[in-house]
């Protein structure tokens, strides 16, 4: 399955053959249609592989413990993720943008929707928690995060380095929400207080 991602991730989904498929995979070509039907669904089995494999970032960046950590552990490990050496570079998500095949691209559409939902939540907490300003706009944070990777793996592939994409998400978290002190502090009297009581 690894052989197969990598292929569609080199070639996209029209570009690459069974022919191709079945030689880097090792099996007969009708092996891998009594696996997967098609190369419709090989293609949508890849794409969860590829999840699976190359998205562990996601999980670390949101275990950090305050809301400009995650942005900086989620642009960065993209940033790295999508320059791994022996790796095609960019991302399959989106050499497969355009594919034809309306499921594929539907998944992928969801997998994103997935991780903007989930950056959006730390990003709510961070306001209650008082670490981002209460008036900043959690869903904006996380698109503008989603927007900016997929601009990093359109660069990869068009032969950026790595430095140069990690120098370009230093540069985003700049304007970054600075923690509202004030906030932070009725936070923590507050927490102070519970436990006390």
């Amino acid at each position: 399955m690894d052989a197969a991602v990598d292929t569609f991730w080199r070639h996209g989904y029209e570009s690459t053959g069974l022919t191709e498929l079945t030689e880097v995979m090792g099996i007969s070509r009708p092996a891998l249609y009594r696996a997967f039907g098609d190369k419709a669904q090989l293609f949508r089995a890849a794409l969860e592989r590829y999840i699976d494999r190359n998205m562990g970032y996601v999980e670390a960046a949101l275990a950090r413990p305050t809301a400009r950590e995650v942005a900086e552990a989620f642009l960065t490990g993209n940033a790295e993720a999508v320059t791994t050496p022996g790796r095609p570079p960019g991302c399959l998500s989106v050499q497969a943008m355009v594919t034809h095949e309306a499921d594929a691209f539907s998944l992928l559409a969801e997998n994103r929707k997935v991780i903007q939902g989930r950056l959006a939540a730390r990003f709510r907490q961070a306001i209650s928690d008082g670490d981002l300003p209460p008036d900043e706009d959690p869903d904006d944070l996380a698109r503008f995060m989603i927007t900016l990777t997929t601009g990093f793996a359109i660069r990869a592939a068009d032969g950026e380095p790595r430095h140069a994409l990690v120098a370009l998400a230093r540069r985003a978290l700049t304007v970054f929400p600075a923690p509202d002190p004030a906030s932070r502090d009725r936070h923590a009297r507050s927490h102070f207080e519970r436990h006390e009581t």
